[in-house]
Protein backbone atom coordinates (compact mmCIF):
# COMPACT_ATOMS: atom_id res chain seq x y z
CA UNK A 1 0.00 0.00 0.00
CA UNK A 2 1.38 3.38 -1.05
CA UNK A 3 -0.90 5.43 1.21
CA UNK A 4 -2.34 4.70 4.64
CA UNK A 5 -5.29 6.78 5.84
CA UNK A 6 -6.40 6.75 9.45
CA UNK A 7 -9.59 8.50 10.56
CA UNK A 8 -9.80 10.14 13.99
CA UNK A 9 -12.56 12.18 15.60
CA UNK A 10 -11.36 14.39 18.45
CA UNK A 11 -14.93 15.73 18.73
CA UNK A 12 -18.32 15.11 17.16
CA UNK A 13 -17.87 18.05 14.80
CA UNK A 14 -14.18 17.65 13.80
CA UNK A 15 -12.54 14.84 11.85
CA UNK A 16 -8.82 14.24 11.30
CA UNK A 17 -7.38 12.21 8.44
CA UNK A 18 -3.82 11.13 9.17
CA UNK A 19 -2.02 10.38 5.91
CA UNK A 20 1.14 8.25 5.81
CA UNK A 21 3.22 7.34 2.80
CA UNK A 22 2.75 8.87 -0.63
CA UNK A 23 -0.25 10.81 -1.92
CA UNK A 24 0.31 10.10 -5.60
CA UNK A 25 -1.61 8.89 -8.64
CA UNK A 26 -3.31 5.56 -8.04
CA UNK A 27 -6.33 4.01 -6.39
CA UNK A 28 -4.93 4.38 -2.87
CA UNK A 29 -5.28 8.17 -3.11
CA UNK A 30 -9.06 7.91 -3.54
CA UNK A 31 -9.27 6.83 0.13
CA UNK A 32 -8.90 10.50 1.11
CA UNK A 33 -11.87 11.57 -1.02
CA UNK A 34 -13.98 8.64 0.19
CA UNK A 35 -13.21 9.41 3.83
CA UNK A 36 -14.24 13.06 3.39
CA UNK A 37 -17.47 11.91 1.68
CA UNK A 38 -18.23 9.53 4.57
CA UNK A 39 -17.77 12.29 7.14
CA UNK A 40 -19.91 14.72 5.15
CA UNK A 41 -22.71 12.13 5.08
CA UNK A 42 -22.32 11.78 8.87
CA UNK A 43 -22.58 15.57 9.32
CA UNK A 44 -18.91 16.27 10.05
CA UNK A 45 -17.98 19.44 8.17
CA UNK A 46 -14.69 20.43 9.85
CA UNK A 47 -11.88 18.20 8.59
CA UNK A 48 -8.13 18.33 9.12
CA UNK A 49 -5.70 16.60 6.80
CA UNK A 50 -2.65 15.69 8.88
CA UNK A 51 0.15 15.42 6.31
CA UNK A 52 3.00 14.99 8.81
CA UNK A 53 3.41 11.35 7.74
CA UNK A 54 3.58 12.03 3.99
CA UNK A 55 6.89 11.46 2.20
CA UNK A 56 5.76 12.52 -1.27
CA UNK A 57 2.90 14.12 -3.18
CA UNK A 58 2.25 14.67 -6.87
CA UNK A 59 -0.36 16.61 -8.83
CA UNK A 60 -2.96 13.96 -7.98
CA UNK A 61 -2.45 14.69 -4.29
CA UNK A 62 -2.73 18.43 -4.87
CA UNK A 63 -5.94 17.86 -6.83
CA UNK A 64 -7.44 15.70 -4.10
CA UNK A 65 -6.78 18.35 -1.45
CA UNK A 66 -8.32 21.08 -3.63
CA UNK A 67 -11.33 18.88 -4.45
CA UNK A 68 -11.90 18.02 -0.77
CA UNK A 69 -11.69 21.72 0.08
CA UNK A 70 -14.32 22.50 -2.57
CA UNK A 71 -16.67 19.73 -1.38
CA UNK A 72 -16.45 20.90 2.23
CA UNK A 73 -16.90 24.55 1.31
CA UNK A 74 -19.95 23.69 -0.80
CA UNK A 75 -21.42 21.82 2.20
CA UNK A 76 -20.78 24.80 4.48
CA UNK A 77 -17.71 23.25 6.05
CA UNK A 78 -13.99 23.85 6.15
CA UNK A 79 -10.74 22.01 5.47
CA UNK A 80 -7.44 22.58 7.28
CA UNK A 81 -4.00 21.16 6.47
CA UNK A 82 -1.63 20.28 9.29
CA UNK A 83 1.95 19.08 9.51
CA UNK A 84 3.02 19.62 5.89
CA UNK A 85 6.81 19.54 5.72
CA UNK A 86 9.68 19.06 3.31
CA UNK A 87 8.83 18.34 -0.31
CA UNK A 88 5.11 18.07 0.49
CA UNK A 89 5.06 21.60 1.91
CA UNK A 90 7.10 22.90 -1.04
CA UNK A 91 4.68 21.38 -3.56
CA UNK A 92 1.65 22.84 -1.77
CA UNK A 93 3.25 26.29 -1.69
CA UNK A 94 4.40 26.10 -5.34
CA UNK A 95 0.88 25.21 -6.45
CA UNK A 96 -0.61 27.94 -4.18
CA UNK A 97 -2.81 25.53 -2.24
CA UNK A 98 -1.83 27.57 0.82
CA UNK A 99 -3.87 30.46 -0.64
CA UNK A 100 -7.14 28.52 -0.44
CA UNK A 101 -6.61 26.16 2.52
CA UNK A 102 -5.33 27.25 5.94
CA UNK A 103 -2.13 25.56 7.08
CA UNK A 104 -1.17 24.74 10.68
CA UNK A 105 1.96 23.24 12.23
CA UNK A 106 0.04 20.45 13.98
CA UNK A 107 -3.38 18.80 13.90
CA UNK A 108 -3.92 19.98 17.49
CA UNK A 109 -3.44 23.62 16.43
CA UNK A 110 -5.84 23.18 13.53
CA UNK A 111 -8.39 21.51 15.81
CA UNK A 112 -8.21 24.37 18.35
CA UNK A 113 -8.84 26.80 15.50
CA UNK A 114 -12.06 24.98 14.57
CA UNK A 115 -13.30 25.14 18.16
CA UNK A 116 -12.53 28.85 18.39
CA UNK A 117 -14.10 29.69 15.02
Amino acid sequence: MILAVQKKSPSASVGILELRGRLIMGNDSRQVEWSVDEWLKAGVKSIILDLSGLDMMDSTGVGIIVMCHAKLEKAGGSLRVAGAQGIVQEILHMTHVDRIVRFFATAEEASENFVAA
